[in-house]
């Protein structure tokens, strides 16, 4: 199609954006060392039944948007065929512009299946059955499409308790992609639950051997984890949280209440927060022994919708930006680790834009010289994730700290239609320093300026990772 918008070059509205871009870093591998792809379904190299299957089951970013605009949930969530489903998201397609939704359905089309025209009501049937076809031969399914995207490196994000075992064939097969578990232990934390909390310790209990008694035998449990994931190849955390934790000890009276709460399993725990905050430490104390990485995302409030919630369940499209205080507790929580040099490399991701500059100003305080790079402000996260949100992201990083030691981008995502985030990341970046050297607020050396891109696209990753 002569009108269609993505051509070549996409979002470079310089002449040095486009050099910086294709000459660059286009081609360079990429390293998604924060995602929730499935390793089974690496591992099995799963082929997916239609379009629907690979690309809307699953995304509540796509989910939003047809609730927007009125669609009920049969058409998204329910009952009707995959088909259907289809038809649903492609009619409202046309109308997501201005949403990053616009941009990234049509870089995953155009990626993926090469279609070069827009997705829409009348353009659905054809799209559908022709990405099906495609679907059902062997050059679609998981790891063709990992590959041909040039994916070097996926962390995805697993249970304390996961066995591991997909994580193992791929290492047993010598799989050229390293897929790696990422440590993930937030539900164990989860003390004010007390159904939840109890259902979770069980599972780490079986896996871990060890019967949990008291906050010490707790921390064994965990440290079993922790050396079983390192051993089969683990070297990254995440953690999801409203805001870090603002206290670290756990008195002798909690520790007797903690004894109690395990024996009873009837009463609340009274302090699920110093639980927590403990907790928390004891773990980052053990990922720096074990030389990990620590990711900490921050800031969402989810499921607020409780009706809907109910009726289709966590991770379903309900959850937004929250407004909550980072700076202090960022700083008492990092301050305490460092006091006993125990704080790991870190990443920490925001969701909310106003908060970017306390985010890039507070990793300043806690860089020791140590680790080029130690304590990074993740990219555009969530609802950031797009154009606005990572130029912001850029800016405030160059502003209180230094772009060139960035990790740069992940996709954070369950789909594997969605590694064109990394395209969309490296385009804008090209373009944001392409034009402030054209405008003569950066040195107009394409060299120069070219290599800091090729590290904050893959080199800097790589060599924080140690891959």
């Amino acid at each position: 199609m002569s009108n269609f918008f993505l051509q070549e070059d996409f979002l470079l509205q310089g002449n040095t954006a486009r050099h910086l871009y294709h000459d660059y870093v286009k081609k360079m591998p990429i390293i998604d060392y924060h995602c929730h792809l499935s390793p089974e379904e690496i591992a099995t190299n799963k082929r997916f039944n239609n379009l629907t299957d690979i690309w809307l089951r699953g995304d509540h970013y796509k989910w939003r948007a047809l609730r927007s605009l009125g669609v009920p949930e049969k058409w998204i969530t329910g009952d009707a065929s995959d088909e259907e489903k289809f038809n649903a998201w492609a009619k409202v397609v046309p109308q997501t512009v201005r949403n990053p939704l616009f941009h990234w359905s049509h870089m995953e089309l155009k990626s993926v299946f090469g279609i070069q025209e827009y997705l829409n009501a009348d353009s659905a049937a054809s799209i559908y059955a022709n990405c099906n076809e495609q679907l059902q031969t062997a050059t679609h399914t998981t790891r063709p499409i990992l590959d041909s995207f040039g994916v070097e490196y996926i962390g995805t994000t697993d249970e304390p308790w996961d066995t591991l075992s997909w994580h193992k064939q791929l290492a047993e097969e010598k799989y050229p992609i390293r897929v790696s578990p990422s440590f993930r232990p937030d539900k164990i934390m989860l003390i004010g639950n007390r159904e939840s909390f109890f259902y979770y310790l069980d599972l780490l209990q079986k896996s871990s051997g060890v019967k949990v008694t008291d906050i010490a035998s707790l921390q064994e449990a965990l440290q079993n984890r922790v050396d079983y994931f390192h051993a089969n190849g683990c070297r990254v955390s995440d953690h999801g949280l409203l805001y870090m934790p603002g206290s670290f000890t756990f008195s002798s009276e909690l520790e007797r209440e903690f004894v109690q709460f395990l024996n009873s399993g009837k009463k609340n725990f009274s302090d699920p927060d110093a639980f927590q905050g403990y907790i928390q430490a004891s773990l980052c104390k053990m990922y720096h022994a074990k030389d990990w990485v620590q990711q900490f995302h921050l800031g969402p409030i989810r499921n607020n919708n409780t009706r809907l919630n109910r009726l289709l369940g966590a991770d379903s499209g309900f959850d937004s930006i929250g407004d909550f205080p980072q700076a202090l507790p960022m700083s008492r929580f990092f301050d305490h680790l460092d006091q006993t040099d125990q704080l790991a490399k870190t990443v920490i991701y925001n969701i909310n834009p106003s908060d970017n500059e306390v985010f890039a100003s507070m990793l300043g305080n806690f860089n020791d010289g140590t680790i080029k790079g130690k304590m990074q402000f993740g990219s555009g996260w969530w609802f950031l994730d797009q154009k606005d949100g990572m130029e912001k992201q850029l800016n405030a990083l160059s502003n209180m700290g230094l772009i060139s030691t960035f990790i740069g981008m992940i996709t954070d995502s369950r789909s594997f239609l969605s590694f064109p985030r990394h395209e969309y990341f490296r385009r804008i970046l090209c373009n944001l320093i392409g034009d402030e050297m054209e405008k003569g607020l950066l040195p107009n050396d394409e060299k120069w300026m070219g290599g800091i891109l090729q590290n904050i696209a893959y080199y800097n990753a790589k060599e924080y990772f140690n891959l």
